[in-house]
């Protein structure tokens, strides 16, 4: 799974799910965006193999986003995304009994909207994200 989330709203801006991790799997992610990539900044990775390839270099390039890489063995580089990782994991997949590689695919949309419209988080007054980007609040 690849999660792409917002800092600022602490919501999933976008997702994939597939078995190989590599380049097309963040590729996938970023083009379920609802959003144009023109507006992103900086794209924060973790030191993953499949975080390393001139593919998403061309596609950060194209639209001048910044790429960032954590220093090796800092834990607090991805620590938002992390922990959302965790969660969607806990969720969706260590509960769920898949029978075919296609199922868990499918799955992710159910815990995005989850995580993004239910789930409420104490950096945000308790609010979820949904409710925190209506209220037009800022971090």
């Amino acid at each position: 799974m690849c999660l792409l989330a917002g800092l600022a709203d602490r919501g999933i801006a976008g997702h994939s799910a597939g078995r190989p991790r590599d380049a097309g799997l963040v590729l996938s992610a970023f083009c379920t965006l609802d959003f144009l990539l023109a507006g992103v900044q900086v794209f924060h990775a973790d030191r993953g193999g499949g975080f390393d390839d001139t593919g998403i270099d061309e596609l950060l390039d194209v639209f001048d986003v910044k790429g960032s890489l954590p220093r090796r063995g800092s834990p607090y580089g991805n620590a938002v995304v992390e922990s959302t990782d965790r969660l969607l994991r806990k969720e969706l997949v260590y509960r769920n009994r898949y029978a075919t590689v296609g199922q868990p695919r499918r799955g992710p949309d159910c815990c995005v909207w989850w995580s993004d419209d239910r789930r409420l988080h104490s950096t945000l007054g308790y609010r979820s994200p949904k409710e925190f980007t209506e209220q037009g609040l800022v971090l």
